[in-house]
């Protein structure tokens, strides 16, 4: 592949995974591609204290409301910085679990590249908890950019 006209890059609010925009602006620089910011919510932890109730009380409405309109401001102020440094940016809010949800929009988008940070566990801890960034880079159709958490990042 030598041309990536679209980038996906997952992020969660973190500093950690805002890591993976520098290296996302760097290529779609050099390539002029459009960048696809991502927030995956994981609906399974959103609903998890309702599986039993009818209907949810009005305060779950409205703090996954809340949590709603916090993502989408913080997709929002994301792709204002990244508009002002000339990128062409859209911002997706998916609800599905991590992995899933960007493995699926990696592949509906048509995505060449996805770039996304990784805490970097290894051993029993990486066993134990998972890894959305192996997920991923398993089962993407596209290449994968993988951007370690430095000890800088986890001493903080």
């Amino acid at each position: 592949m030598d041309e990536f006209k679209r980038i996906l890059v997952p992020l969660d609010g973190s500093p950690l995974a805002e890591r993976a925009l520098r290296p996302a602006t760097s290529l779609a620089r050099k390539f002029g591609s459009e960048i696809i910011l991502l927030r995956v919510l994981d609906v399974s932890t959103l609903t998890l204290p309702t599986w039993h109730l009818e209907a949810p009380p009005n305060w779950i409405v409205e703090a996954h409301e809340h949590i709603h309109e916090e993502v989408k401001n913080y997709l929002k102020t994301q792709q204002d910085q990244l508009h002002q440094q000339g990128f062409e940016v859209r911002t997706l809010l998916r609800g599905a679990s991590p992995a899933e949800g960007i493995l699926e929009t990696a592949e509906t988008q048509e995505v060449d590249l996805i770039v996304m940070s990784t805490h970097g566990r290894s051993g029993l801890t990486r066993w134990a908890l998972g890894s959305v960034a192996d997920k991923v880079m398993c089962h993407s159709q596209c290449p994968v950019l993988l951007v370690r958490q430095t000890e800088e990042d986890h001493n903080k």
